[in-house]
Formats: structure tokens, sequence, C-alpha cells
């Protein structure tokens, strides 16, 4: 706990007032909360007749004997009222002084939760915050092994666990042992042999309730990784639900569901077992201490007579007062633990290192005059090289087009180039500036990315394209959708630039989703233009409307194309054909054609597809 504790200090300290705030509204309900039991014994005495008589009215003599002062001048005024049979004010005054107490208990409680709202939602959402700021700026190795379904589970439902149940804490360390302390205290001036009976019995059932919460942290861990598996089946389900359905495989992902629901619900189930047990546990617990309480207290009163019964009445009410905090004490603790879980599921994404920062001394690329130039690069993603050895130069204004097989390392060119991934061995390079000693905000306005999977998002499509450049105008929007002969189906559409492309661009066909795609990287008007594949997921006429696009997009422009269909890059300033992570031929398209080798076997065999 103490180590979680540290790591929320820095979220927390922004909220350091209503912390304050909390603890003093939290010592006064405390405080209170004893007191009001206390007021119960004037009142008692008036009904009963036990008022102790004072004649004279108290003088006072300082702080220190002011509980004196304060119950003889409340015998004095409740003696002089009921001497001069005025029973009706001497109730009225006992009864306004508990109304009084409980009053004042509820309303310092009431303070007490609106500051650690404050204090609780204020460090949730920052948490939040800095957590999806971590999410988007850490490398993409680091998703490599892990499913977007438990990414999402922790920044969604692990901080609203800690929400739920970590802050319970300040309750927890403030508001209920501030109670039993000033219940015990106040217990011991009225009895010290009764208290000594009470307290006999915390120490039992503390020990008992540790022993019951101390596998529960273990087993909260294991139910929030389960429901982030559970989110990914959920994710992959609905991304791939066309798949799903026409391969008949709903059975087969039904199954896998249920299996991770039912796993959630046994270990939920184990958890919910444990913290059912804490109450009754500490009820009970209590209950014993009370009846063994009144065994005691009973000799005391009616045959020791070292007691009045109405102070007694008062006691037992004490000491069932310490009853209420420790009971939410023993269910806070296990609510902690189930936060401290959660905490470390969100701590260990915002803790993770970033290898991929830039460097301490790295500069802004300026310009782009000469060249892009990749020099014996080597690379792999785990074990086995995908890159060895690779060069290859891009003049400034040329195009260069990657060519070979599946698995050759073509995208992983693209990957390199962009920083989403850092070379083992060699340089790539801007204009002899190592792209390592680059800010990568600066690297990458340099650089536009069409991919083979059109990512587009659930907006608009002018805040689709908008991403690519936040100051543009309508009439820039439309050039460039005119540009990427996106416009012809634009202008048609229902609110133009307004529409909705849906979840993904669902509401789009894939060569329309194509074609914003590459609208958004002309808008973006980048020097050096990277192409992933752009045209290999679409049929024949829709790769024509988009190769078109290329084409007008890539004049006059630096370019790297990543191609399958052969076709398209057959104008290429230079072809390069890899194989195995490694160059087999480079040259134009006629010089490969008349070497008769790896290019042209790549070429017949397309058109005899």
């Amino acid at each position: 706990m103490k180590k979680i504790l540290i790591q929320l200090l820095p979220f927390i300290k922004k909220f350091k007032k209503h912390v304050i705030l909390n603890v003093f509204f939290n010592i006064l309900y405390a405080l209170f909360s004893s007191l009001a039991f206390v007021s119960l014994i004037p009142m008692l005495n008036v009904l009963f007749d036990k008022t102790q008589k004072v004649t004279e009215a108290p003088v006072w003599t300082g702080i220190g004997n002011i509980k004196d002062y304060g119950e003889t001048l409340l015998n004095y005024k409740v003696s002089s009222l009921l001497d001069n049979g005025n029973a009706q004010m001497a109730l009225l005054i006992v009864i306004s002084i508990v109304i009084s107490t409980f009053l004042l208990k509820n309303l310092f409680g009431y303070f007490a939760m609106q500051h650690v709202m404050y204090l609780k939602n204020g460090v949730l959402t920052d948490l939040r915050k800095d957590m999806y700021e971590r999410i988007i700026s850490l490398p993409l190795r680091f998703y490599a092994k892990r499913q977007k379904g438990d990414v999402m589970a922790r920044i969604l439902g692990d901080i609203n666990e800690m929400q739920n149940s970590f802050f319970i804490i300040l309750e927890l360390i403030v508001r209920e042992p501030l109670t039993i302390v000033f219940s015990i205290i106040l217990m011991f001036t009225i009895s010290w042999q009764l208290s000594l009976f009470v307290l006999l019995f915390i120490p039992v059932a503390g020990f008992m309730i540790s022993r019951i919460g101390k596998s529960l942290k273990s087993k909260s861990l294991r139910a929030q990784r389960e429901s982030g598996k559970l989110i990914s089946i959920v994710e992959e389900t609905l991304s791939g639900l066309k798949i799903v359905k026409s391969y008949n495989s709903e059975p087969t992902f039904k199954s896998k569901f249920e299996k991770s629901a039912d796993t959630i619900l046994k270990l939920n189930n184990n958890i919910g077992l444990k913290n059912n047990l804490a109450g009754p546990l500490s009820e009970v617990l209590g209950i014993i201490t009370i009846a063994v309480l009144l065994w005691y207290g009973g000799q005391l009163v009616l045959i020791d007579k070292v007691i009045e019964g109405t102070t007694f009445i008062a006691f037992m009410g004490l000491s069932y007062a310490i009853l209420t905090p420790a009971k939410a004490i023993s269910k806070a603790s296990y609510k902690v633990k189930n936060g401290l879980a959660a905490a470390d599921r969100v701590f260990e994404i915002l803790h993770h290192k970033n290898d991929m920062i830039d460097a301490p001394n790295a500069t802004e690329l300026k310009a782009f005059s000469k060249q892009l130039k990749i020099e014996n690069i080597s690379f792999k993603y785990e074990d086995d090289w995908v890159l060895k050895d690779f060069s290859m130069t891009v003049p400034k204004g040329k195009t260069v087009a990657l060519v070979g097989q599946s698995g050759s390392g073509k995208s992983t060119i693209a990957n390199l180039v962009t920083r989403f991934y850092d070379v083992n061995k060699g340089t790539i390079s801007i204009d002899d500036n190592d792209i390592k000693s680059l800010t990568k905000t600066s690297l990458r306005s340099y650089l536009g990315l069409v991919t083979q999977d059109s990512i587009l998002f659930n907006d608009s499509v002018r805040n689709n394209l908008l991403i690519g450049k936040k100051e543009a105008t309508d009439e820039d929007i439309i050039n460039a959708l005119k540009i990427a002969n996106a416009w012809e189906f634009v202008k048609d559409l229902d609110g133009v630039l307004d529409f909705n492309i849906g979840d993904s661009g669902t509401n789009l066909s894939g060569g329309q989703k194509q074609r914003l795609s590459i609208a958004r990287a002309v808008l973006k008007n980048p020097p050096i233009m990277i192409l992933d594949e752009a045209t290999s997921a679409l049929d024949t006429e829709s790769e024509r409307l988009v190769q078109d696009a290329l084409e007008n997009m890539m004049k006059n422009r630096t370019s790297i194309v990543i191609a399958h269909r052969l076709s398209t890059i057959q104008n290429a300033d230079e072809i390069i054909v890899m194989q195995k992570g490694e160059i087999a031929e480079q040259g134009s398209h006629q010089e490969l054609m008349s070497k008769n080798g790896v290019y042209k076997k790549l070429v017949d065999l397309q058109s005899f597809e």
C-alpha cells in the first residue's frame, strides 16, 4: 500500500486543500460521533430523576478544567429549573444538546464527504488523462504482445475500481479510527474496568479479519486480468464480425466468451464471499463484546453500585459506536485490496519505460533538400532478422519502389523510416541527419503515410482530413479531395464534408476509404511520401482511380512505394526487389526485365494470374 500511495502522491498534491479539509472535518465528525452518545447522559438523568444537585454556579479556572466546568454548569442550570418546577424547560435543554450534537456530527460528515469527492474525482480524472497520454506515446513494440482489450480494461475498469475502493483509505486512516479513539477515551473517563473488557476483543477481531483477507489482492488481480481478456474477445468479435458470421464461427467465439465470463464469475464469487464475511464477522464479534459488557456492567450497576444506570446506558451506546467504524474498517480493508490490485495494473502502464523517446539533444528537422538515405541497416522484431545489412538512397523528387514476396521486409522499411521502431544496426538519415537525432514530431511532419488498411475514424469527412493539417480551410480540403479523385463521391454525400463516415469508415466502400486516406496525405502535403501497398486490397476499377490519385500526389515528390501489384510501380525511378530482408535486384523496370531474374518472374507470375 505504501508503494501505491507514494505513486499517487504527485496526483494528490494538486488537491491538497481538499485533503486537509477532509481530514479536518473527519476529525470533527469523529469527535461529535462520540460526544453524541455522551450527550444522552444529561437527558437520561432528567428522565430518571438522577440529575446531580448543584446549587452554586461553577467558576472558570482554565481550559484544563473544561470537562468538569461544563458538566457542573449543566447540572446547575438543570437543577435550578427542576427546583423551580420547570421540568419541561430542563428536558428541552438536554434534548437540544442531543439534537445539536447529532446535527453537528452529520454536518461535518457531509463536508468531509464533499471534499473527498472532489479529491477522488480530480485525482482519477488526472490519472485517466495521464494514462491515455502514456498509451498513445508508447511505441508500437509495447503493444506487439498485448491485447487491446487489456489496455482498455486498465484505463476504464481498473481506474473505476480504484475510484470505488482505493480512496476509502481516507476514511480508513482518519474518520473511523478517530471515532474509535475518541469513543475509547470517553469510555475510560466513565469506567476503566468496562473499557478494558471492550478492548480485550478488538485485537482478536482484527486478527481474524486480516487472516480472511490475506489472499484477496491476488484474486482481484486475476479477476481484473481476465476482465481485460473478456473485453479483447468482444473487441475482436465486433472488428471481425463479417468473418465470424461467414465462417459460421459464432459457437466458437461464444464458447471463448462464456469460458472467460465463467472464470470471472468464479473469481468474483470468491472475492464476494470474503467481502461479505467481513461485515457479519465484525458484527458477531461486536455483539459478543456487548454481551460480556452487559453481564459485567450489570454487576457494577446492580450489585457494586459503582456506576449509575443512566451512565451505563450511554457507555453501552459508546461501545456500540465502536462497532460501526470497526465494521467499516474491516469492509474497507477488503475493498482496498481490490483497489491495490487495480492500481498495480494502472501504474504498470504509467511507469513503463519508453525506449523511443527523443534524444536529450534532439534537433528539429528544418528542411529536406537532398535525399533520404538508408545505410547498412539490420533489424529484428524478436529473434529472427527481418532486414540484413540493407541500404538504399531516395534522392529528392524521385520514386523508389520496394517489391518482393510477403515477409521480405518491405513494410518494415516504412516502420523504420517513420520511427515506429528503431533499427538495431546501421542508420537512416535525411539530408545527413540521423533520424534518431531528430525529434519524432519534426521527422513525422515531413512524412506522409498511406497504408493498405484505410485507417479512418468515426467522424465527419472534414475532421478525418483535418488530422493531416488542422488549420486547413474547406477550400484546401476540397482541393485535396479533387487531387485524390475523392471529390466526385464526397460532393454527393448527405452533408458533404459533414457526412459521418461511420466506425472505421463503414459507410464508404473500400476504394472510397482509400481515396480519403490519400486526400488526408495530400492535405498534409509532406515532402516525403510512404505508400505501403496502398492499392493491394482494391478491385480493378477502384485501383485505377486510386492509382491515378497516387500519381497526382507523387508528382515532384519524394516517394517510397511498397507494392504488391507490380503494374502500379513500373514508372518508378528505381525498383528494389527484396528477398528475406536483403536486396536481390535493383534498377528500373526495363533494366530488371532485361535481367530475366527475380523481378521478371514476379511480373510473369502476376501477368499469368
